[in-house]
């Protein structure tokens, strides 16, 4: 009988074992996915500075073209 309650002991003792290994494969699964994801988040945080940064660029591109014409038309109003 003791036996039997040893081997039971044994196949639950493997059990756990092997549900600790494979939770263990699970979590550096998920810690290689968890840093790809970071990677990738970081590139689209850094693309979305560039267009940022070019969107105020272009902004002010445009107002300054907005002020020449501004400028060129009271000009034209002068010389009328």
């Amino acid at each position: 009988m003791s036996l039997e309650i040893l081997e039971q002991l044994e196949a639950k003792v493997q059990m756990a074992v092997d549900t600790i290994s494979l939770l263990q494969m699970e979590i550096e699964e998920l810690k290689e996915k968890n840093e790809t994801l970071s990677t990738e988040s970081n590139s689209i945080r850094e693309g979305r500075e560039a267009l940022e940064q070019e969107n105020a660029r272009l902004k002010a591109d445009h107002e300054a073209w907005q002020q020449r014409i501004r400028s060129l038309l009271g000009k034209i109003e002068e010389v009328e």
